[in-house]
C-alpha cells in the first residue's frame, strides 16, 4: 500500500488526487481529521514508524524537512527500507528521499509529477549521468540481488567509464545498456566488475560478481509425519546453502496433501511468508521425468517420489533434484523467466 499524508487543507485536496490516482490512503493531523473527513495520524513519529513496516512507500505532502525528519529514526538500507517522497502542496516538485531505485522512489515521484504536472528532481547518480541502475532495474524485472556490496561496487564502475560484465542464463529483450559488455565482446581482457543473471549464485566469473537470481523458484519438500520446524528449517538452510540459492528467490513451496496440515512444514512456511501448494498422489504420479524412487515413500504416500514431483508439478523446470537434508528432502523447480532491458521510465 502507498501511504500519504498532508499537513494542510491545501496539503489535503492535492493528497486526495494524489490518493486517487496511486491507489492510496491518504492520512492528515488530528486537527484537520473531522474537517477534511480524512482518518487522523495520532503521532507523527508513530504513524510513519508504523507505515514503515505495513506499506511498500510514503509520500508526504510537505516540505521535505518534514519528511527527513519522521522518516530519520526508521531508515535502515536501500534494500529493505520503503519508497518515500515528498511533494509541495503545490505540486511543483516531488523529491524522491528513500529507496530510489530498489523501493521504487524515482518511479514513483515522476508518477506524482505527471499527476501535478510538476518535476520529478530525482538526484541518483545513474540516472543523472543516463546509466544503467542495476537496482532499479533488477526491481523491476523480479529479480534478487544477492550481494549489496557488489551492486554498489557496479555501479561504482559504470559512473567510472569503466565496463562491466554480464552473463546471462536467460534471453533478455531488447538493446544491451551502455556501459554493460557480453563474453562475445569483452575481448582478451574480462572486466573486473560483472552481473551474473542465473538461479543460482554460484559462478565467479568476475573480481567482482553481482549475483542477480529470479524470483520464480520452488522448493518441493517430503518429510515424516511430526518432523519439527527446527529440523526442517535446517534442511532448507542446508538445502539453499548447498545450491547456492538465496532464499529471497523462493516463491513457494509444494509437497503431497498428507502434508497439509503438518505443524512443522506450515510453520516453516509461516515463517517465510510462503504459499504451500499441496497435490494428491495421484496428481504427483502423472510427472513425467527422472524421479529417485523410495520404496518406503510408495508405501507411506502412494507415490515414489514427493518433493521433486511437487516441485515439477508446482514450479516448473526442475534445477536440482531431489536431495536429503537433515532428514527431509528438497528438491527446486524454476517457472518461466521473461527478461527485458526496457525499463518502466521507458515504457512511459
Amino acid at each position: 500500500m502507498i501511504a500519504l499524508i498532508a499537513f494542510t487543507k491545501r496539503g489535503c485536496q492535492l493528497g486526495r488526487r494524489l490518493a486517487q490516482h496511486l491507489s492510496g490512503q491518504l492520512w492528515t493531523t488530528d486537527r484537520l481529521a473531522e474537517e477534511m473527513g480524512l482518518p487522523g495520524c495520532g503521532s507523527l513519529s508513530r504513524w510513519t514508524g508504523e507505515r514503515f513496516s505495513d506499506c511498500e512507500a510514503l509520500v508526504f505532502v510537505s516540505a521535505s524537512g518534514i519528511a527527513v525528519r519522521a522518516i530519520a529514526p526508521f531508515v535502515k538500507d536501500k534494500f529493505s527500507d520503503p519508497a518515500v517522497v515528498s511533494v509541495d502542496e503545490a505540486g511543483r516538485f516531488a523529491v524522491p528521499l528513500l529507496s530510489g531505485h530498489v523501493g521504487g522512489a524515482n518511479d514513483l515521484a515522476r508518477r506524482i509529477a505527471a499527476v501535478t504536472g510538476g518535476q520529478a528532481a530525482v538526484s541518483t547518480a545513474t540516472d543523472v549521468n543516463g546509466l544503467f541502475a542495476v537496482d532499479q532495474w533488477a526491481r523491476e524485472q523480479g529479480l534478487v540481488i544477492v550481494e549489496r556490496s557488489s551492486a554498489k561496487q557496479v555501479s561504482a564502475a559504470l559512473l567510472e567509464g569503466q565496463p562491466v560484465g554480464l552473463m546471462s542464463s536467460f534471453p533478455i529483450a531488447g538493446t544491451i545498456p551502455r556501459g554493460l559488455v557480453t563474453m562475445e565482446d569483452e575481448g582478451e581482457k574480462r572486466p573486473g566488475a560483472g552481473i551474473v543473471i542465473s538461479l543460482t549464485a554460484r559462478k565467479q566469473p568476475y573480481d567482482v560478481t553481482l549475483h542477480l537470481v529470479p524470483r520464480v523458484i520452488t522448493l518441493g519438500v517430503g518429510c515424516r509425519r511430526g518432523a519439527p520446524h527446527e529440523q526442517l528449517e535446517a534442511g532448507l538452510l542446508e538445502f539453499l546453502e548447498q545450491n547456492a540459492i538465496p532464499v529471497q528467490a523462493v516463491c513457494g513451496l509444494a509437497t503431497i496433501d498428507l502434508k497439509k496440515e503438518e505443524p512443522g512444514l506450515l510453520a516453516m512456511a509461516a515463517h517465510r511468508g510462503w504459499p504451500v501448494t499441496c497435490f494428491t498422489a495421484e496428481e504427483l504420479a502423472e510427472e513425467e521425468g527422472a524421479f529417485a524412487p523410495s520404496a518406503f515413500v510408495q508405501q507411506v504416500t502412494g507415490v515414489d517420489n514427493v518433493c521433486q514431483r511437487a516441485a515439477q508439478r508446482a514450479g516448473g523446470t526442475v534445477f536440482v533434484p531431489k536431495t536429503v537434508c537433515h532428514g527431509a528432502t528438497f528438491a527446486a523447480a524454476a517457472g518461466s523467466v521473461s527478461l527485458t532491458w526496457e525499463t518502466q521510465e521507458d515504457r512511459k
